[in-house]
């Protein structure tokens, strides 16, 4: 067996969701999640099939967010992974309904922030380990840090 790192790629002020799922319809079922939840989200979609024809399924709604999501599935080149590259919107307003999707598993991350992919691989294929997402705290939060936090949250529109 092989670890590997991969670093993905995120475009500026675009977001990402990582995760793993089971069956081919995958693909339209999270594209049909993201465009109803919301009109705004631009976004391109990449899902490893790890039987049959093996091919990088896709799906977008912006062609260069697709051509992202399949150049970081490539990298990564794990059975039934999937990678939805999102801008216009924050993974927070997706991730419920897409763990609700009746075929995805498992989600490694949805972030901005940089990321790399721990990957096993074997004779068989490539496994997804974990993730690396950002970087080490530098410390604990005091009151000011408390206070701009709560401020972006209000200023953003997730509290009132």
């Amino acid at each position: 067996m092989e670890l590997q790192t991969i670093t993905l790629e995120i475009p500026v002020g675009c977001n990402l969701i990582l995760g793993q799922t089971h069956f081919i319809k995958s693909v339209e079922d999270l594209y049909e999640i993201m465009v109803g939840i919301s009109s705004q989200v631009k976004f391109g979609i990449a899902f490893c099939e790890a039987s049959a024809s093996c091919l990088i399924r896709i799906a977008a709604n912006d062609e260069i967010l697709q051509e992202v999501a399949t150049k970081n599935a490539q990298a990564i080149s794990a059975g039934h992974s999937f990678i939805i590259v999102i801008k216009d919107a924050y993974p927070i307003n997706f991730l419920n309904a897409i763990k609700q999707c009746p075929e995805v598993c498992n989600i490694y991350c949805a972030t901005a922030n940089p990321v790399q992919v721990i990957l096993a691989e074997t004779e068989q294929g490539r496994g997804i380990l974990g993730v690396i997402d950002g970087f080490l705290p530098k410390g604990v939060e005091g009151n000011e840090d408390v206070k701009a936090r709560q401020n972006l949250l209000r200023h953003i529109g997730y509290k009132l």
